[in-house]
């Protein structure tokens, strides 16, 4: 049989005259032209891609099932199979996660299947971890997504053990009977005493920049310990979360030995603080209500703890008086450390580990003396404000207080 082509080429041989050879041309591209399309249009069709999702939860305290899913992009015409394995990241085999392997099946114009990974229970709060599940030696479709990560969420577990070395306070003292403690041995924190305060409440007055909220991912209580912890996250418009705690209302005091023992965390604008404010300040507002800061520490000066008086008719008229302490060696995180208070009519005294280091008397005070009237412990780790300045890029979140117990002994 003769080929088409080789005639053209033939007849264009055979025809002189260039205007005729010209119109040969043009008719024998669009023959080719007219060919190559037919040939084309009996390829044959493209293969499916298959791709594979990642999933990331809570990690429970029994185990638990991450169900990743293969999707391919269209149905197919035959069985699609595809090799499967694990892969551990920071996730360890065995330890964390059980490792799997097998191959996947999507049936005939079916377009997704799954593959499911047991992990491991544990409540242990620690960074979260990830591990991989990869496809390979696809059979009837292409992969355009080869691994899918697995991301175990460990940063909301409820278990945190704590190095619990440091000074300690006795738990009586001759003439005072304990009025009342929180041992923080449950396991949640006690709101019949305490209130969660939240927001940012345009900054606290101190041009803060956390959300306080009552989630335990920043307050909950374990091994006999509150932990309040400050986490870098955008939530509800801030990029970082913390607690702040009260017991307005609920526990409130006027005189006695307070003893609170805590470890403190450490970074640039990181604010934590143990403080009183008077009960009345709804009433009279701050600072007439009175502040006693018994600890504020600023995280870029880690070895150093400040404790102050606020008072004044108004924020106009606001004064404050109060000193630092600055520890020998070390910083305030390394271990517990005892915060004390004691408070006498006209007189307030403040102690680290049972050392001095602030005393006043109303004769220090100018103007209206609030601290012989009834007041209210805030807990709290603020980031951000006035005092401390921002974070940058040296800070490490999360950072965490650490409250072993509060104390209050009165006469």
């Amino acid at each position: 049989m003769h080929h088409p082509v080789r005639i053209i080429f033939k007849l264009v041989s055979t025809i002189s005259g260039s205007h005729i050879i010209r119109r040969f041309s043009v008719f024998l591209l669009c023959f080719l032209f007219t060919a190559c399309s037919k040939k084309n249009s009996h390829a044959a069709p493209s293969l499916p891609a298959a791709g594979i999702n990642s999933v990331s939860q809570n990690r429970n305290t029994s185990e638990s099932v991450f169900h990743f899913t293969v999707s391919l992009n269209q149905s197919p015409a035959d069985n699609v199979t595809i090799h499967y394995s694990t892969v551990p990241g920071t996730a360890l085999e065995s330890t964390d996660f059980k490792p799997v392997s097998g191959v996947l099946t999507i049936q005939a114009n079916q377009q997704q299947a799954s593959i499911d990974v047991e992990v491991t229970g544990d409540s242990l709060r620690k960074a979260n971890q990830i591990f991989y599940v990869q496809l390979d030696n696809p059979k009837n479709c292409t992969v355009s997504a080869d691994k899918g990560t697995g991301t175990i969420v460990n940063e909301n577990g409820l278990y945190f053990p704590v190095d619990n070395a440091g000074y300690f306070t006795p738990d009586n003292y001759p003439g005072y009977t304990l009025a009342w403690s929180d041992e923080f041995s449950g396991s949640v924190v006690n709101q019949n005493d305490w209130t969660f305060e939240s927001g940012n409440n345009n900054g606290w007055g101190n041009n803060e920049l956390e959300n306080y909220t009552a989630r335990t991912q920043n307050a909950f209580v374990s091994q006999g310990n509150l932990i309040i912890e400050a986490r870098s996250e955008n939530y509800s418009g801030n990029n970082y979360t913390s607690a702040r705690m009260i017991t307005k209302n609920k526990k409130i005091f006027t005189y006695g030995r307070i003893d609170i023992r805590a470890k403190l965390p450490a970074g640039k604008g990181i604010w934590p603080a143990l403080w009183l404010l008077g009960n009345n300040i709804d009433a009279a507002g701050w600072p007439a209500c009175g502040e006693i800061d018994m600890m504020e520490l600023l995280g870029q000066e880690p070895n150093k703890i400040y404790g102050t008086l606020h008072w004044g008719s108004s924020p106009a008229t606001h004064a404050s008086l109060g000193t630092a302490y600055t520890l020998p060696t070390g910083s305030f995180g390394e271990q517990f450390h005892v915060y004390s208070m004691l408070w006498q009519q006209d007189s307030i005294k403040m102690y680290i580990d049972d050392q001095q280091y602030f005393s006043a008397s109303k004769s220090d005070i100018s103007g209206n003396y609030p601290f012989n009237s009834s007041f209210f412990f805030i807990f709290n780790i603020a980031v951000g404000g006035n005092f401390p300045g921002p974070p940058d890029e040296t800070t490490i979140f999360p950072q965490r207080m650490i409250v072993d117990y509060l104390r209050v002994f009165q006469k």
